[in-house]
């Protein structure tokens, strides 16, 4: 677990949250959700939030973490149970991108093998829509 510590002046400590930015496209058929820097105890459940926030009743979410630092099993507590949701609502959850310690707790902690995870978002969002996603507006196509 990464903590975070600033000094005040009167020599006492205050936990600091970790940096982290979320960011939400929407799709033809579900959520693509951008997870950047780092998830643990002090926003874990600001990630869970914001995920659920955004999701669209009964369509997939994929969750790009090829920008994630750090996990801590505060996010891997929040990714299963985004998990259980999404499955119990009749969809699913996509990881994208997972690698480094992130990967490896996902590992160790047993939720590897029970996750939707794929390489890239392309390739995440390919296997939610069935097909290669439409261009965005005023974006360039590129080939």
């Amino acid at each position: 677990m990464h903590l975070h510590l600033a000094h005040l002046p009167d020599d006492s400590l205050e936990s600091v949250a970790a940096p982290l930015t979320l960011g939400c496209h929407r799709l033809e058929g579900g959520v693509l959700i951008t997870v950047i820097g780092e998830v643990d105890i002090t926003n874990a459940d600001r990630l869970q939030r914001y995920v659920r926030e955004q999701m669209l009743p009964g369509k997939p979410a994929v969750l790009d973490l090829s920008l994630l630092t750090f996990m801590d099993s505060n996010g891997g507590r929040v990714l299963k149970s985004l998990h259980t949701t999404l499955r119990d609502e009749g969809t699913s959850l996509h990881l994208a991108g997972v690698h480094g310690i992130s990967a490896r707790l996902l590992q160790i902690i047993g939720l590897w093998p029970l996750l939707n995870i794929h390489a890239s978002a392309a390739d995440a969002v390919i296997d939610v829509l069935g097909h290669q996603p439409a261009p965005l507006r005023g974006e360039p196509e590129h080939l």
